[in-house]
């Protein structure tokens, strides 16, 4: 029974003080929330106060990207996956789209962070997803498919235990569009499809894949009601307290 997780990107908002007011007043919003897993996504500079708030809570915080070097070294500006589990982290988002499109993120890239990211025991949610100019032309498939291969290459079945697929059509983050619950699961049942033949039908069964892009209250139960959707990579909606408690309150 793959135990669904619903987790908010707060990408580059909020200072220190409104990052520390948002998640206590989640705390005992999402305290019940026994049916799934709860992740806020903080900038760097907030993860270790946010950690220390939310110590024994049923919420854990993720960084939004990390370091493909494991080891300390030159590399400014860099955060490694080792500084991210020092101060509090669990998780990692790796390979977001915004992070593929500005930042040249690549599926070689994603595979090294994801690495990275295992290498200290951190939980990676590895991105993936079309632009619309690839859904229109019928290649969403294959494109999703190569992003797959491309971030889960090298990992053993082990490896695969601390792997969440979020799948993101980039047309429909922050645009205020949504995949249809249809065609949400058809993807994401693609995807599991792919995971089978890269890692084993037992891989593909226990992996939880999410649906990212433009989640709120309003379509979140629809979203969750489907075969292969495992719970939310939330951009906009986790950004307030009471919104993205509905959302994690779904049930």
């Amino acid at each position: 029974m793959r135990k669904p997780v619903i987790a908010g990107n707060w990408k580059m908002y909020k200072l220190l003080g409104e990052a520390v007011e948002t998640a206590l007043a989640l705390k005992p919003l999402a305290a019940n929330a026994n049916h799934c897993e709860v992740i806020i996504a903080p900038v760097f500079v907030h993860l270790k106060t946010l950690a220390d708030r939310l110590e024994g809570s049923n919420i854990k915080v993720a960084a939004q990207n990390c370091a493909s070097e494991t080891s300390f070294g030159a590399q400014t500006g860099e955060i490694s996956a080792e500084m991210l589990k020092d101060v509090g982290a669990s998780h990692v988002i790796i390979g977001h789209s915004e992070r593929r499109q500005f930042y040249g993120e690549s599926d070689e890239s994603v595979n090294k962070k994801t690495k990275a990211a295992l290498a200290f025991s951190l939980t990676a949610v590895v991105c993936v997803g079309e632009i619309l100019a690839e859904r229109e032309s019928g290649n969403a498939e294959s494109v999703v498919k190569r992003q797959i291969v491309g971030a889960l290459g090298g990992l053993t079945v082990t490896d695969m235990e601390r792997i969440i697929i979020a799948y993101e059509p980039v047309w429909a983050i922050g645009t205020g569009k949504v995949a249809a619950p249809e065609q949400a699961q058809e993807m994401h049942g693609f995807i599991r499809g792919v995971i089978a033949e890269t890692h084993g039908g037992e891989i593909a069964e226990a992996t939880r894949i999410l649906y990212g892009g433009s989640v709120k209250p309003d379509n979140i139960a629809g979203l969750m009601k489907q075969t292969d959707i495992d719970g939310a990579l939330v951009g906009g909606a986790s950004l307030e307290a009471e919104s993205f408690a509905q959302i994690i309150n779904y049930k």
